[in-house]
């Protein structure tokens, strides 16, 4: 079967709020950008029911409005939205070389500029009940929603620094935190281990794990078991917040693009260059710290505005085509 090629000026890979702000400014800058929206259209806020915290939304949104409304703002400058994932990438080591990305294993991009938005996946517990109320209470992040269970009595799952971070931040606006932490200690430093243990309303529950949500459409309570006895115990909470840790949708890049030891692609500092030359990274793919939609759109922007400046240095002279071979 002959193979189709396509060559272009900025391929931006991933359709969360880093992609598709990305695209806004490439599209406006007449970098002609080609998204691909991966196997998550709109990324994490999809699975968001409600956006509080987004600037310019007064009454706040749900997150699938959210990502069509960025979506048609990117397309109305021009940029092209397509459906796909990227399966495999040849990336180039030179100055003005182009960067060979194939798509669903079968269509060839060739681009001068990349923007990696493919963002991170929330690592949850797998359980059913726990997919089922994903939306209905149960939360990978509790900085994003905890606001609407203020004064409510909630848990969360997990024992690093992530975990007890986002458990004193429960603490200072829900009524009690009931904090899971699969062994018998804590993996988060001491600062925030003291933190955690300083707050009265924060009840640590070390060897447990969850057996089970609790509740039909919405989360009612929780079963909890102890690991070393086997003994369960349930409690009424509503919401249920996991903070087990993040994994960054990197695999693809693996081997060209430098990385930290979970797999976050590391920018140079105050930019979104990557080592490869026309190669930028933006959102969660590249954001371990902060990880929020505001804070992806904001490095969306500028890998866009990177790809500008760097095409505009290389003198850029494609004009989108396409061929077969």
């Amino acid at each position: 079967m002959s193979e189709q090629i396509e060559r272009i000026k900025t391929l931006i890979i991933g359709s969360g709020p880093a992609g598709y702000t990305a695209a806004i400014y490439a599209a406006r800058a007449d970098l002609n950008p080609v998204v691909y929206t991966g196997m998550e259209p709109g990324g994490q806020l999809t699975t968001t029911t409600e956006v509080d915290n987004f600037p310019g939304y007064p009454e706040g949104i749900d997150g699938p409005t959210m990502m069509v409304q960025l979506q048609q703002q990117a397309e109305r400058f021009g940029t092209d939205v397509r459906v796909g994932m990227a399966t495999a990438v040849e990336l180039s080591d030179e100055v003005g070389g182009i960067h060979k990305v194939t798509i669903d294993n079968d269509k060839v991009i060739e681009a001068e500029t990349i923007i990696i938005s493919t963002g991170a996946s929330a690592k949850y517990l797998n359980i059913p009940s726990e997919q089922r109320l994903r939306g209905g209470g149960v939360s990978a992040c509790a900085v994003c929603d905890g606001f609407f269970y203020k004064g409510q009595e909630v848990a969360i799952v997990g024992g690093g620094d992530t975990a007890a971070e986002e458990a004193s931040y429960l603490a200072n606006i829900c009524k009690k935190v009931t904090m899971l932490v699969r062994k018998d200690h804590m993996r988060a430093s001491k600062a925030m281990q003291h933190r955690v243990n300083s707050l009265d309303n924060i009840e640590i529950r070390y060897n447990t794990e969850v057996d089970e949500v609790l509740g039909d459409q919405v989360v009612e309570g929780l079963r909890m078991v102890n690991n070393q006895t086997g003994e369960k115990e349930e409690i009424a909470i509503t919401g249920l917040f996991i903070a087990i840790g993040h994994k960054p949708n990197t695999d693809i890049f693996k081997g060209q693009l430098e990385m930290d030891d979970v797999g976050y692609i590391i920018t140079e500092p105050d930019s979104t260059k990557t080592n490869k030359p026309g190669v930028f990274a933006s959102g969660d793919a590249q954001d371990k710290i902060y990880r929020q939609a505001v804070t992806a759109a904001g490095t969306g922007c500028m890998a866009a505005l990177d790809a500008e400046r760097y095409l505009a240095t290389i003198g850029s002279a494609i004009e989108a085509t396409a061929r077969w071979d």
